[in-house]
C-alpha cells in the first residue's frame, strides 16, 4: 500500500502532466466540464441513496425531463447538485478565491433549493444524529461559530498543508459539523473539489463502489484524531480523477 507521501507525490506528477496539455480549445473544455459534472452527481447522489442510474442523470441535467418512476427528490437533487456544481467550478476558476461561510452556503442553497426552499441554505435549528455511527454532531448553537472557524481554518492553511490534504480536511469538517438539516456529504464533496479545482487538480468523484471505504475512512479519522486514513481515501481517489483525465486527454 502507497502511503500517503507517495500518493500526493503521484498526483502532482499526474497534475503536472496534464498542466502540459492546457490551455485546452474552449470546446474541449466544456467538453470535459460536462463529462465530470454528470459523473461527479451521480457518484455524490448515489453515495446518499439515490436511485438514478449515470444515463438517467444525464438525461436530467443534459435535457431536463425527469425520469418516469423515480422519486421526484432524486431527481430535484441531480438538477439541484448540477446547479451547484456549475457554481463550484466558477469559483474554482477565480484567481483569488477566498471561501467564506457564504460560499458554502450558496452550494448547499443550489443543491437543496428544490427539496426543501425552506432549509436550503440554513443552518440547522436542531439536534441531528447520523445512522451508522456513535458520532453525535454538535448542538445548533455551536453550529455558527465552528463554520465561521472551518472558513478561518481553510484560508490560514493553505499555505501549509498540501491541496489535498486541505480539500480532506474542508470535508471532513464540514460532515463533523454536519450544519445543514440535509445534504451535508454532498456539500463537503463540492466544498473539497472546490479547493482541489482551484488548486489545479480535476474535478474528483468517490465513486459508490468505495462507500464503506469513505464511511470507514471518515470515522477512523475521527476516532484516531488523526486524518491521515482520510486523506488517503481522498488522494487515491484524486490519482484516479486524474488517469481518467489523462485517458480523455490521451495523455
Amino acid at each position: 500500500m502507497p502511503t500517503l507521501q507517495e500518493l500526493l507525490q503521484k498526483a502532482d506528477s499526474y497534475k503536472q502532466k496534464i498542466s502540459s496539455a492546457r490551455p485546452l480549445a474552449k470546446e474541449e473544455l466544456k467538453s470535459l466540464d460536462d463529462y465530470f459534472r454528470i459523473g461527479f452527481t451521480y457518484t455524490s447522489n448515489a453515495l446518499e441513496g439515490s436511485t438514478l442510474t449515470i444515463s438517467e442523470t444525464k438525461i436530467l441535467l443534459e435535457d431536463g425531463i425527469t425520469v418516469a418512476g423515480r422519486p421526484l427528490k432524486d431527481c430535484y437533487e441531480a438538477v439541484g447538485h448540477g446547479a451547484a456544481y456549475d457554481l463550484m467550478l466558477e469559483l474554482a476558476r477565480q484567481q483569488y478565491m477566498n471561501v467564506t461561510e457564504d460560499t458554502i452556503k450558496k452550494l448547499h442553497r443550489l443543491f437543496y433549493q428544490k427539496v426543501d426552499a425552506d432549509q436550503a441554505g440554513q443552518y440547522r435549528s436542531i439536534q441531528v444524529y447520523i445512522s451508522g455511527t456513535e458520532y453525535i454532531p454538535p448542538s445548533p448553537e455551536d453550529v455558527p461559530h465552528l463554520m465561521k472557524h472551518l472558513a478561518d481554518q481553510i484560508h490560514s492553511l493553505r499555505s501549509t498543508l498540501h491541496p489535498i490534504e486541505l480539500s480532506a480536511m474542508a470535508h471532513k469538517r464540514l460532515v463533523d459539523i454536519h450544519p445543514f438539516i440535509d445534504g451535508n456529504g454532498r456539500t463537503a464533496r463540492l466544498l473539497m473539489n472546490l479547493v482541489l479545482v482551484n488548486a489545479g487538480y480535476g474535478v474528483v468523484s468517490i465513486p459508490p463502489i468505495l462507500r464503506s471505504d469513505y464511511i470507514n475512512a471518515l470515522s477512523a479519522s475521527r476516532r484516531l484524531n488523526d486524518m491521515e486514513p482520510f486523506c488517503k481515501l481522498i488522494a487515491e481517489c484524486v490519482v484516479e480523477a486524474e488517469r481518467d483525465y489523462c485517458r480523455l486527454l490521451k495523455l
